[in-house]
């Protein structure tokens, strides 16, 4: 699908997004609207307003990297966003939300995590 790891962090801008920006405009919004630093390795998502292209702007050694899709039929399947401009994604969201499947009501099983302390 596209080179990014579930070891980063996944910042989706809820508001629709003028996909004719591009690296300068997209930046713009992360440090304007989301007061993050776009070039500090996370992941920033923006989508239209059909919902039916999605831009992925990150960060990695050397320059920005810009991710685009356009579905030709359907719309991407939003996590809701309440209360803010913008939602942290878990990366088993975004790979959902881009491939287009979409749980009604999942639980996620406990994992062992071990923690060093």
């Amino acid at each position: 699908m596209f080179a990014l790891t579930g070891e980063l962090n996944f910042f989706m801008y809820a508001p629709a997004t003028d996909m004719r920006k591009g690296f300068d405009g997209l930046s713009g919004i992360v440090s304007g609207q989301l007061k993050r630093d776009p070039a500090n390795g996370d992941v920033f998502i923006f989508v239209n307003r059909a919902r039916n292209k999605i831009k992925l702007l990150h960060w990695e050694a050397g320059g920005f990297v810009l991710y685009y899709k356009r579905l030709e039929s359907g719309t991407f399947d939003l996590p809701v966003v309440e209360g803010s401009n913008h939602a942290k994604l878990k990366w088993s969201d975004l790979v959902m939300m881009v491939e287009g499947i979409k749980l009604e009501k999942y639980s996620l099983k406990k994992r062992f995590s071990f923690i060093q302390g």
